[in-house]
């Protein structure tokens, strides 16, 4: 799965990095991004812009917003079977812009989960493959939301973890905004290379949501 990320680059580096059509205004760089907070979300191809929407999808048909809980991850290989995910696998792809994500281990014995911190090989930033949707509520305010798509774990986070969010590629993100089919899309949602990727252990100071700052990802010897 994946409950935590990072965005740590500036506005100006988000702008370049992704081909947005501009910076965006409200912006702040963020080290320990957690469900139901705000992320920042593109959506539209091949003009992008970004938003923030809710992390945690909530299906149109929910009687409740707090169902987004229960949907901050969808497992790519069953997305477009389940009724929460099939319709904005189809409609509502986005990306979810990161330069890295924390899984954390569970330990040998009875203490506690060791956390890691996964990124790139030179900490380039990348997308999360993800869905989003809109929720209508009785009293006509519109909530969006998304979830952020996952695969098998490769080679260097299945010690940690058996799962792994699904990162996308410069070519497969366009691929993902853009238009084509089910299986072109299914195609992409797979591990991202192990070899161009990296990782350490972090502080168990991120298993708390309310902590931020650039000491959450610093390497940690335990």
């Amino acid at each position: 799965m994946c409950g935590r990320f990072t965005l740590m680059i500036d506005a100006d580096e988000l702008q370049a990095e992704f081909g947005l059509q501009a910076a965006p205004a409200e912006y702040a760089p963020r080290y320990n991004i957690a469900p139901s907070q705000p992320v920042a979300v593109i959506t539209e191809w091949p003009a992008r812009r970004l938003d923030h929407m809710s992390w945690g999808l909530v299906p149109s048909w929910a009687k409740d917003p707090a169902f987004g809980s229960k949907m901050i991850n969808a497992r790519s290989e069953t997305a477009q079977e389940k009724p929460a995910f099939r319709s904005a696998f189809i409609r509502r792809r986005c990306l979810i812009p990161a330069d890295g994500f924390y899984e954390w281990k569970k330990a040998a014995a009875k203490g506690p989960s060791i956390p890691y911190y996964f990124y790139l090989a030179g900490h380039k930033p990348f997308g999360f493959a993800g869905l989003w949707e809109i929720w209508h509520a009785p009293d006509g305010g519109i909530l969006n939301s998304c979830t952020i798509l996952t695969t098998a774990a490769n080679s260097l986070v299945a010690p940690v973890h058996e799962r792994m969010p699904v990162i996308l590629s410069a070519v497969a993100a366009g691929q993902w905004l853009g238009p084509g089919s089910p299986q072109v899309w299914q195609d992409l949602l797979k591990p991202y290379p192990a070899e161009q990727m990296a990782a350490h252990q972090v502080s168990s100071l991120v298993n708390s949501p309310h902590k931020e700052g650039p000491e959450l990802v610093i390497p940690y010897a335990g």
